[in-house]
């Protein structure tokens, strides 16, 4: 065993060592995305556009010329003009600044140009409460991904807003990119799966299984398979007529970030988000054992990662490890297990 991690820990040396050499951290060089969101050191931008436009325009969205400096962790620095233009509903039009879409695919930007066009997540208004309640989604999804491959990359950034006409005072909030789909299907050897309307049982069973314990360990109830909400559908290269996987994102009204914001549908009978309830179909003890085992094997990297956020108070951590504990007492207990997804779990 001791063997074994001092093997990882010689892996991990050189993977980062690695990543340091690599050109997604050359200033002279340009990105590369892959390696990009691979990597959990935060960036440091500086980004200046138009902000009363992009707060207030609730017009079709068009893109705005911005400018963006990062400066990364091992101090090299990329400084180029983009495009972006705000997206989303809710945020648009309830928080200072809508989520934005980053395109960095331009003739003006040929260091950025390989991540292309890429979501950036921000917190809904300025403020510490809101800069914690963003670290909380965004820990959302590195748990995610330490559960499984078919998840969202996320890469975090400290983001300085300044406005071009000089019409808004500067400020500076925490947010995050997150990886395009077409490279998280890629990395699975698979393709997005557009256009297409499927009930939640018409999807891949495993990943379902794994997906309906996921949004029930966040207390996430915001979701739809067949509304397409918060749901993206990717189904194998080779055989694009098998079932697709679910892939979930979008989680800042799930239970574990908490947001003073967030209400659960009146039509599912509960009162907070902090309220758990299992929205799958039910489930064979022998398959929600299976999916369970993965939360379990990972629950000791899970703990460790939000332990050693810094970012988050230690209050804050503490709360969401306690959280999570719920959920894995939850999963501890085989009569909880067969009374919460098997015998009370949708029939419809």
């Amino acid at each position: 065993m001791k063997k074994n991690f001092t093997v990882r820990k010689f892996y991990l040396f050189i993977f980062s060592l690695i990543l340091q050499q690599h050109p997604a951290f050359s200033q002279s060089s340009s990105i590369n995305r892959q390696i990009f969101f691979l990597d959990d050191k935060l960036i440091e931008v500086t980004f200046t556009t138009d902000v009363k436009k992009l707060r207030n325009d609730k017009s079709k969205p068009i893109y705005l010329p911005a400018h963006v400096t990062m400066k990364f962790s091992d101090t090299s620095v990329i400084s180029e003009d983009i495009r972006v233009q705000p997206r989303g509903i809710y945020r648009k039009n309830h928080c200072n600044i809508a989520s934005l879409m980053l395109n960095f695919k331009n003739p003006s930007s040929p260091k950025l140009s390989p991540l292309k066009k890429l979501k950036l997540v921000g917190g809904c208004r300025n403020g510490s409460d809101y800069d914690e309640l963003l670290l909380k989604e965004y820990l959302v999804y590195k748990i995610q991904n330490l559960l499984s491959n078919m998840s969202f990359r996320v890469r975090l950034m400290h983001i300085t807003y300044n406005d071009s006409k000089q019409k808004v005072k500067p400020y500076t909030q925490y947010a995050f990119l997150i990886e395009d789909l077409k490279d998280l299907a890629e990395r699975n050897n698979c393709v997005e799966k557009k256009d297409t309307v499927f009930y939640t049982e018409a999807t891949n069973r495993k990943q379902m299984t794994f997906v309906n314990l996921f949004q029930y360990m966040i207390g996430n109830t915001d979701w739809s398979v067949m509304r397409c909400h918060n749901i993206k559908l990717i189904v194998s290269k080779n055989d694009t007529l098998s079932k697709p996987y679910t892939i979930p994102y979008d989680f800042d009204y799930c239970g574990l970030v908490n947001a003073n914001y967030a209400v659960p549908d009146e039509q599912l009978g509960i009162e907070f988000v902090r309220e758990r309830l299992y929205r799958g179909f039910p489930r064979g003890l022998d398959e929600l054992e299976e999916a369970i085992n993965i939360f379990k094997e990972k629950k000791e990297s899970i703990m460790y990662y939000i332990d050693h956020f810094d970012l988050c108070s230690q209050k804050c951590r503490k709360n969401i490890m306690e959280y999570l504990n719920e959920f894995y007492n939850t999963i501890d207990n085989k009569k909880k297990v067969e009374s919460i997804f098997i015998i009370n779990a949708r029939t419809n």
